[in-house]
């Protein structure tokens, strides 16, 4: 018996599978076991097409494949290459056990990339269970930034076989490259992504948004911006994605893994994710799921970025509700009959909502059409534990014809980048927005007058525990843009003012 290993995938990450496969004698049939989906059974014509097509013979034999695990479900055609393989080199006396093998046949016998192949070998080489692997040579460019790996690329059924019998094997890796964009170390190496699609200076005016924006992408800190139509909340929110922090090597090839299972081709830049779902988007869309296998959703595939949420009381109760827990724990958690499955979901929220149904409540110059109630049914769509989840609330100022652009996007993605190198020197690991209870105590703390300030709001405001927490944790990423090592009353009274009122 032979074993090469592949890999499937199971939730967000891959599950090595063992290839094994036995020849014997009697009537020739060839049959895959081991829980094996449609694409994988399909593989047997693929194969045999392969096979023939290169003036291999085909065993008259009885054929048998098995799939380890063998009560875990396999999906995906990049099966193929380690089920021919199987076939072609049973006889041979050679131990293969050490090679992961991935690639779709042709019916010509050529070796074919698909959507899955990077992000499993992404998933197995965080595991630390890959060590070398025969990939399609087309997967080879975007497969070089995986470091620590040696990648053997092939075009052919052939070549593949021929690599396998070789007693020396001469590398056909591409050399692993690194990512062209400025970098700065400190704890790891950082890359900055310098390029501004949508810059801050077609923002004109909103002062006080722009300030919120700012402080918001140097903590990570939750945001809702409540304005009327037209006064920038969502450019705000668009802008936001590339004045967020900097990205490590770890970081960009995550991102890389999520857009394509996204579907999208892996761009491999130190930019974070933006997702925005429209507010009529369903449950499963946006949580993920599935009644056979559970797919990653909105929520997943903002990790590491920003989760925007448009017209924010149009969405459902139940989605908003639900979108608590990933706030909280920077986890989704996913039941089926058949899977359980947890996505990471760590991701900078932004909300957008307009003050009342009809957007002009805070408009002078327009009249609001809403009564009591239509504007008191619509804000009560959010509930008290939800807002409670948000750093920074900002209501929207008038727009007025004197409005002048303030500050561009590189100019503020610098401060960012300041605080980023204050943060990391003071020792701490996540941002502040992410501090535990404990993280709070060490690097949060505040002189005599700020002390006396926050005492007064607790009180006067009947504060919460969170409340209080989130509150000295937006002072001091407004102490580290002011360069102070220690909160000040002011930096609790600017924090204070973003207070949910």
């Amino acid at each position: 018996m032979k074993t090469i290993f592949c890999a499937t995938y199971e939730g967000l990450d891959a599950k090595v599978v063992q290839v094994e496969s036995t020849l014997t004698k009697g009537l020739p049939s060839f049959s895959i076991v081991g829980m094996a989906s449609s694409s994988i059974n399909e593989s047997k014509e693929r194969v045999k097409s392969a096979l023939l097509s290169n003036e291999f013979k085909f065993p008259p034999k009885r054929i048998t494949l098995s799939l380890v695990p063998s009560d875990l479900k396999k999906d995906g055609s990049h099966f193929d290459l380690s089920i021919a393989l199987m076939i072609i080199l049973n006889t041979e006396d050679k131990d293969f056990s050490e090679w992961f093998v991935f690639g779709e046949l042709g019916l010509n016998g050529d070796v074919r990339e698909n959507s899955y192949i990077y992000p499993l070998l992404l998933s197995l080489a965080n595991q630390g269970v890959l060590k070398r692997a025969i990939v399609p040579y087309e997967s080879l460019e975007k497969l070089s930034k995986i470091p620590n790996i040696e990648f053997y690329g092939v075009k052919t059924l052939q070549e593949a076989m021929d690599m396998l019998k070789a007693e020396n094997i001469e590398s056909q890796q591409m050399n692993q490259t690194d990512f062209e964009y400025p970098s700065y170390t400190l704890d790891e190496k950082y890359y900055v992504y310098n390029k501004y699609d949508e810059d801050f200076l077609d923002v004109k005016g909103q002062e006080i948004a722009k300030r919120a924006a700012l402080i918001s992408a140097c903590g990570m800190h939750n945001i809702l911006l409540e304005g009327s139509p037209g006064s920038g909340k969502s450019m705000i929110a668009q802008r936001l994605r590339y004045i967020l922090p900097p990205l490590n090597k770890n970081e960009i090839l995550d991102i890389a893994k999520l857009e394509t299972l996204d579907d999208k081709s892996p761009s491999f830049k130190p930019l974070r994710n933006f997702c925005s779902p429209h507010h009529t988007s369903t449950s499963a869309s946006i949580f993920g799921g599935g009644s056979y296998k559970a797919k990653i959703g909105e929520v997943g595939l903002a990790n590491n970025g920003i989760l925007f949420f448009d017209e924010l009381p149009h969405f459902s109760k139940s989605i908003l509700e639900a979108l608590r827990e990933p706030m909280q724990d920077k986890k989704i958690k996913i039941s089926r009959v058949n899977s359980k499955v947890v996505y990471p979901a760590d991701f900078l929220f932004v909300g957008a909502m307009n003050p009342c149904p009809c957007g002009n409540l805070l408009d002078e110059s327009k009249e609001c059409r809403c009564n009591e109630l239509e504007v008191q049914r619509y804000k009560n769509k959010l509930s008290d534990p939800f807002l409670d989840r948000i750093d920074l609330n900002v209501v929207m100022s008038k727009v007025g014809s004197n409005d002048q652009p303030s500050i561009s996007s590189r100019q503020m993605h610098q401060k960012v980048i300041d605080v980023h190198h204050i943060i990391k020197k003071r020792g701490q690991k996540d941002f502040t927005a992410k501090l535990s209870d404990k993280e709070i105590d060490k690097y949060c703390v505040l002189d005599s007058d700020a002390k006396t300030t926050l005492d007064i709001a607790v009180n006067k405001f009947t504060l919460s525990f969170r409340s209080i927490k989130k509150v000295q944790k937006v002072a001091r990423t407004i102490a580290d843009i002011d360069g102070c090592e220690t909160i000040n009353k002011s930096h609790i009274l600017e924090a204070l003012s973003y207070r949910r009122r």
